[in-house]
């Protein structure tokens, strides 16, 4: 039977459903420093949680963490939780004037930093900080020292009485048609996610071990490594630096994870590393594809190359987690899975009307994780979040009469070239199956008042761009071969780990 918002008891805070009933004694994070156990997260979060309202924070006011990921920032976390406030992550490599913008927006009562943020931030104009791994005697006026008030506080904490319905978690989406914005998420989001995807999908235990490729910002790799894992007393690896192919061999083989939380992006770079075939991953029993279309050439090379099962899928901040996915064992390559439990998940026309299986339209997703609202921009707010718990997504779908979908595109990314709409997705897979071609992105550009397509492609070897162009054109229709094909090093990335398109576009 499938849990339900009903089934959860009326008072629920998110800190004690997760961390404080597991045995203090087995390991919670493996980190460069060495193992760290549950009883150090336990207490370090209630220490944070009295530091936090000694400093003025109130259940129900917002936090914004800006940290490097590791034990502080994990129990930094839990301890916003345990006193009922609202945690909001945002990346640590943001410009200053990205942080002001969040700083602004979200009004939070403090902002708990480290020393790779804290001069950013102060360029941002922001305050009320406090502020981890930096002596006490560099801090400024309206910055707090992390270690020597969280040592002087008790290691006991008694939790808010806060309930299911309770706004418990803002989500950042990752500005991809505009400056970002919150998604605003109570508690019981994620309750039934950890039912519904860590065990009814996941099937995560307390011997599996989690290593993320995306920093624990982005909320689907925190969602797994330091949010489900702890339900069960299973364990995740975190480290600071940034996520490079070298690094996740390192930590493989060093610690031996069984999940991997991936991205396609990464996945590519893993896969051309000129080392990639003596590495040993065998430690695997999955790696967990999101974020962004995984091409099904990639996915085949993946296989090919390390062996190791992939559990395609889809979430959003908006749904909170994953709502549809593959199961180990039934995963159809070039599909991303059939529903999670939990999810009715439908493809629909413009006017919501459901379609037969077989046609593409807008994927719409009812589940009780769902967000409330946008913050501030009841618009928006207006058009996503169609009905009660019901997001309306600008992702097209179509269904199989076996019920698993397949990612056809974003309503808003799609070209009309020659007259006729494009999935620049479907260019991108192409592309990929020929054997130079390691990533590539496929945009659109003006000229003439025409729209035109153009490529930027990684490859290895000799390959040529009209090699390129003549693959395309041998395997789609002409309208469908870009026009330009760039050669280029590398594709920028965003913070979360996808190609960034709008970065391409307005260097070229």
């Amino acid at each position: 039977m499938t849990i339900r918002a009903k089934d959860l008891p009326g008072t629920f805070n998110i800190a004690t459903h997760f961390l404080d009933g597991t045995d203090p004694a087995r390991t919670a994070l493996l980190t460069p420093a060495g193992p760290v156990r549950y009883g150090r997260i336990q207490a370090l979060a209630n220490q944070v949680g009295h530091v936090l309202r000694g400093l003025g924070v109130r259940r129900g006011d917002r936090v914004l963490l800006a940290l490097g990921d590791g034990v502080e920032s994990v129990a930094a976390w839990y301890g916003v939780q345990k006193i009922g406030a609202v945690t909001a992550e945002v990346y640590t490599y943001l410009q200053p004037q990205e942080y002001r913008f969040f700083a602004e927006y979200a009004r939070p009562a403090v902002v708990v930093a480290d020393g790779f943020t804290l001069e950013r931030l102060r360029a941002a104009g922001v305050r009320d900080l406090l502020v981890v791994g930096v002596p006490k005697e560099e801090l400024r006026e309206g910055e707090h020292h992390f270690e020597s008030l969280t040592a002087a506080a008790p290691t006991e904490l008694e939790a808010a009485p806060t309930t299911p319905g309770d706004v418990a978690m803002w989500r950042f989406t990752t500005g991809s048609t505009g400056r970002p914005k919150a998604c605003v998420l109570a508690a019981r989001s994620a309750a039934l996610s950890m039912e519904w995807f860590a065990r009814g999908v996941l099937d995560l235990g307390p011997d599996d071990i989690v290593l993320p490729v995306p920093k624990l910002f982005f909320g689907y790799a925190n969602n797994i490594t330091a949010l489900f894992p702890f339900r069960v007393g299973a364990a995740g690896i975190v480290f600071p630096e940034r996520s490079t192919p070298e690094r996740v061999f390192e930590l493989i083989a060093e610690h031996r994870p069984t999940i991997l939380v991936n991205v396609p992006t990464m996945m590519s770079a893993m896969l051309a590393h000129p080392d990639a075939a003596r590495q040993d991953l065998g430690s695997l029993r999955v790696c967990i594809s999101a974020g962004e279309a995984l091409p099904l050439e990639l996915h085949r090379r993946w296989l090919e190359t390390f062996g190791v099962e992939v559990m395609d899928g889809i979430g959003s901040s908006e749904m909170f987690h994953g709502y549809v996915c593959n199961r180990l064992g039934e995963a159809r390559m070039g599909t991303l899975g059939r529903a999670v439990p939990g999810y009715d998940v439908r493809v629909v026309d413009e006017h919501g009307v459901p379609l037969p299986d077989g046609e593409v339209g807008r994927l719409e997703i009812t589940g009780e994780t769902a967000a409330l609202e946008y913050w501030q921009d009841p618009e928006k707010t207006a058009a996503t979040f169609v009905a009660p718990d019901t997001v309306r997504s600008a992702d097209l779908f179509s269904r199989d009469e076996d019920g698993y979908f397949t990612f056809r595109g974003r309503a808003d990314d799609l070209l009309k070239v020659a007259g006729k709409w494009i999935a620049p997705s479907e260019v991108e897979n192409c592309l990929l199956t020929h054997p130079a071609v390691v990533e590539c992105a496929v945009t659109g550009f003006e000229r003439d008042g025409l729209t035109l397509l153009r490529a930027y492609v990684v490859a290895r070897g000799g390959t040529t761009a009209q090699e390129l162009r003549d693959h395309v054109r041998s395997l789609l229709s002409p309208h469908k071969c870009p026009k330009d094909v760039h050669l280029v090093d590398a594709l920028p990335q965003t913070a979360s780990g996808k190609i960034n398109r709008r970065a391409l576009t307005a260097a070229h």
